[in-house]
């Protein structure tokens, strides 16, 4: 019995840091932030990430990647995003959350497919599963969700900076991004500061390349930006550098994105952060 106990608690842990990586934070603790906020935002959306990150970690469970990587929740957090980003864009009926079941196992193999390959791709897996399903499910016929109408008109206050955090798990409430930043914070301080701060950056310099303001407002600008910020930013001076070079490449596709109505999704911060890693790289071998 203490066995099964003992089990279950490490598979706990596993689906909560999975949760947390969204951020990449390997925290129990944050992940449970994180639900709490995307639950606050929407019921159903945290079923979705409670159900897509245990789809995840069991997967990988079942194909017996290596346990250490199981446990940091490496094989949570874009089958978690799946989850949540199918029903945000679509009504929560049953072929949605069958694909939702498959959208998280697909996006599990494709991690372990990159983290063999050593190649950071960070919530690619994500967005291609996401992208095709979109695509699917669009071509079948599945209502829309009513959170794309929400998106069209974003409120008039300062919130935008804490929604830029809100929006990297498709939430625009001021007080699920504040979670979500409190999440971050407890985990790592320096990464939550990056991350509120180019959420900032990011957002003024969409205003001032003139995107609709309805769209900076909620944070539709700023959360690429977040993401780049976390994993760019440290306590080393130079760090501030490229994590300014990664927003103003993560705005610059978003940008290019949103004018050919394409799905952005996390994608902006994937080439961003690819293209400033490869640069940094490059410049710290010559």
């Amino acid at each position: 019995m203490g066995k099964k106990i003992s089990a279950l608690t490490k598979t706990t842990h596993s689906i909560l840091r999975g949760v947390g990586q969204i951020m990449l934070q390997e925290n129990a603790a944050t992940g449970i932030f994180f639900l709490v906020g995307i639950f606050y935002g929407s019921p159903t959306m945290g079923i979705a990430a409670l159900v897509a990150a245990s789809c995840g970690t069991l997967t990988a469970k079942i194909l017996r990647y290596q346990s250490a990587e199981i446990q940091k929740g490496l094989y949570g957090f874009s089958a978690a995003l799946v989850g949540v980003g199918l029903i945000f864009y679509f009504q929560a009926v049953a072929v949605v959350w069958i694909w939702i079941v498959g959208g998280s196992a697909v996006a599990t193999i494709l991690q372990h497919f990159f983290i063999r390959k050593n190649i950071p791709v960070f919530t690619l897996p994500f967005v291609l599963v996401t992208w095709g399903i979109i695509f699917l499910l669009t071509a079948y016929g599945v209502a829309p969700s009513d959170f794309l109408e929400s998106k069209q008109a974003g409120p008039k206050d300062f919130g935008f900076v804490v929604r830029g955090y809100g929006q990297v798990i498709f939430q625009g409430r001021l007080v699920s991004g504040l979670i979500f930043f409190i999440g971050v914070f407890i985990n790592s301080p320096v990464s939550a500061l990056y991350g509120i701060t180019a959420s900032l950056v990011a957002a003024m310099l969409a205003g001032w390349l003139y995107m609709p303001h309805e769209a900076v407002n909620l944070g539709l600008f700023g959360y690429n930006a977040v993401l780049c910020a976390i994993v760019l930013g440290s306590h080393k001076v130079q760090s501030g550098l490229w994590v300014l070079l990664s927003i103003v490449l993560a705005v610059g596709i978003g940008i290019l994105m949103h004018r050919y109505q394409l799905v952005q999704l996390t994608f902006p911060f994937v080439a961003a952060t690819f293209l400033t890693l490869a640069l940094r790289n490059r410049f710290a071998y010559s």
